[in-house]
């Protein structure tokens, strides 16, 4: 048992930074394994491996120019919390920020090297087997929870037929959460089944975890999760596929197109629609709810009211989950979010902070771009963060805590790639204690 475990060990220990905690990037990478599956756990797992980033650190929070409009964002939202509509759900939703701004430099260290994060790539795609699973287990086998694992540590709750019915959940809340993960997990799964180097077996176990993916991922019949699966595609496998996946891709989706746009010739339409599965293109032209659907529960009506609220208070916001409690008395319909994260942040904070947090993002995606994605699991790395803020262009899936842990780490990568890694990293002492 003592070799096993001590073998175990050594692989994990494998490709740590030189300048991380031994015990924080052993804690680092199996909280990740486990996030998916259980936010509590990977939590109890992560917060220790955050401490040992942050102690000790070469370079200071406070010196690094990217974290400014972190700190100018974190005292503009603790203001507006003093005259928030919300009271004290104000306070509580600082929790799903302020904590995730000390990750973004706590977590550095342990993703400041390109091996470091194909490692970080893999440990995520490998937790991602049991939402697989449970998945397709829901909906082929009509499989029930709630499962309890480690005393009640981890509880399962699978709901057979998925949530809402006939659309995979897996271990989330909704099936287009469930989408959200997948999305992010997709870019990674694919570079993890192209890299050179993997044997002919292990090749072929990656290549049924990627096939079981996009199946579940189609499954979930989130259409931002389907747009997901196409555009990864040409980023994770670089430029020398343009020539011909361009095409292929442009044809591909004029064909979809085709087969829900409105005034097309019924006859085309239909022999397209013989193509096209009725899955995708029932769900694309939401079929299912035309005629259905007042204007106060789409996507732009919230959005109208989104604005018209940010209008009436531009600087400080109204307080986080204002807009679950604003928006029924003005329309009669229930939202518990504005279904757009600047808007969102608009909303509960103001506008000065919303431009804040999305210029950071952004600033992060351009910059990193322009310097170039050489490396196979850095475009991945790349696209999985692209992925999530073209996800949060129409809905809030950061809402659950494990896609916004994700989030945090994947954009902490990612401001590891525009410095050498002794910017980002540990003090070099802590790389030797057991």
């Amino acid at each position: 048992m003592t070799v096993v475990l001590s073998s175990v060990l050594r692989r994990i220990d494998a490709a740590g930074p030189l300048s991380a905690s031994r015990w924080g990037w052993r804690c680092f990478q199996i909280g990740l394994f486990v996030l998916p599956s259980s936010a509590l756990l990977a939590a109890l797992l992560l917060f220790p491996s955050l401490l040992a980033g942050s102690w000790r650190r070469e370079r200071s929070f406070w010196s690094d120019p990217w974290n400014a409009p972190l700190l100018l964002a974190s005292f503009l939202m603790l203001i507006g919390c003093l005259g928030a509509y919300s009271g004290s759900l104000a306070w509580v939703g600082l929790g799903n920020w302020l904590p995730f701004f000390w990750a973004f430099w706590g977590f550095q260290p342990y993703v400041c090297t390109h091996e470091a994060r194909r490692r970080c790539a893999l440990w995520l795609v490998a937790g991602s087997v049991p939402v697989l699973i449970t998945g397709l287990g829901q909906l082929w086998w009509s499989w029930q929870g709630p499962w309890q694992l480690l005393g009640g540590m981890i509880i399962w709750f699978v709901t057979p037929g998925g949530e809402p019915q006939g659309r995979l959940s897996g271990l989330f809340d909704y099936a287009n959460v469930a989408a959200a993960w997948l999305a992010l997990v997709w870019p990674l799964a694919l570079a993890a089944l192209i890299q050179p180097g993997l044997s002919k077996l292990s090749r072929t176990v990656v290549l049924g975890l990627v096939v079981a993916l996009v199946t579940a991922l189609v499954l979930t019949e989130s259409r931002n999760g389907w747009g997901a699966l196409v555009l990864a595609l040409p980023i994770v496998l670089g430029p020398v596929s343009w020539p011909w996946l361009i095409p292929l891709l442009v044809v591909a989706i004029g064909v979809v197109i085709l087969s829900v746009v409105p005034g097309a010739p019924p006859f085309v339409q239909d022999s397209v629609r013989m193509l096209v599965p009725e899955t995708i293109w029932g769900r694309l032209s939401d079929s299912q709810y035309a005629g259905e659907r007042v204007l106060a529960s789409t996507r732009l009506g919230q959005w109208d009211v989104a604005v018209r609220l940010i209008a009436e208070r531009p600087w400080l916001g109204w307080g986080a989950a204002a807009f679950s409690v604003i928006y029924p008395l003005r329309t009669g319909q229930w939202h518990g979010h504005a279904h757009n994260l600047p808007l969102e942040l608009a909303i509960a904070h103001g506008i000065p902070v919303a431009t804040l947090l999305v210029a950071l993002v952004l600033g992060l995606l351009m910059v990193s771009l322009r310097r170039g994605l050489s490396r196979l699991f850095d475009r991945a790395w790349w696209a999985a963060v692209l992925i999530l803020v073209v996800l949060h262009g129409t809905d809030l899936p950061f809402f659950d805590s494990r896609l916004n842990i994700a989030g945090w780490i994947l954009l902490a990568g990612l401001r590891c790639l525009l410095s050498p890694v002794q910017d980002c990293s540990a003090d070099a002492g802590l790389a030797a204690d057991a």
